[in-house]
């Protein structure tokens, strides 16, 4: 329990350090931003250091960094951050995972195919056919949903997208986590004498 404690608090510490980082960069570059601004400068800047908190170790942070380096304005907080080497890295390696995915992908098919045609052979009846279809159909939806909402997920295979959901899920805690603290404290000092 404290070593997962204390890699939370790592992440949060490293996270607070690069948000930073990227929002002094952005007002640096940008001097008088509206509202609606800031608030882009705040997501983006709160998006590339969860991403870069990372290290390029999941495919969601690698899509999120190079959805963000594809943007010259938004180009701006990655490079500072890190090195176009790294970034490079990160686009070459999304492709080749995205490569292994299709392959795994085609895998889970031919297995599917081969159930089915069990299935055949066993006869199971018209009733648990349909049942089974049903819940396939589910199952398909909620994965497409599941897809759109991480980056990166449209070109994982099922198992992929579970273990990438769950850091997504961690580092999105970890992210909220901190905005949260740091809405209370700046409440808890306007409310100070």
């Amino acid at each position: 329990m404290k070593a997962r404690t204390s890699d939370s608090t790592s992440l949060k510490q490293e996270f607070v350090k690069k948000w930073i980082k990227g929002l002094h960069i952005y007002s640096n570059v940008k001097k008088d931003m509206s509202i609606l601004e800031r608030k882009r400068a705040i997501k983006l800047s709160a998006d590339m250091a969860i991403a870069s908190t990372r290290d390029a170790s999941t495919l969601w942070s690698r899509t999120l960094m190079a959805n963000i380096s594809k943007n010259e304005t938004k180009k701006i907080l990655v490079e500072p951050i890190f090195s176009d080497s790294e970034v490079t890295k990160k686009k070459a390696s999304n492709g080749l995972m995205a490569y292994s995915n299709r392959i795994a992908s085609k895998k889970i098919l031919r297995r599917s195919h081969i159930t089915k045609i069990r299935a055949r052979k066993m006869d199971l009846g018209p009733k648990a056919v349909k049942v089974s279809s049903i819940a396939k159909k589910l199952v398909k939806n909620r994965t497409q949903v599941l897809k759109s909402l991480v980056p990166g997920g449209e070109n994982m295979d099922e198992i992929s997208l579970i273990k990438e959901t769950l850091d997504y899920i961690v580092s999105l805690r970890v992210q909220v986590d901190v905005m949260r603290r740091l809405a209370s404290a700046a409440v808890y000092a306007t409310r100070s004498p």
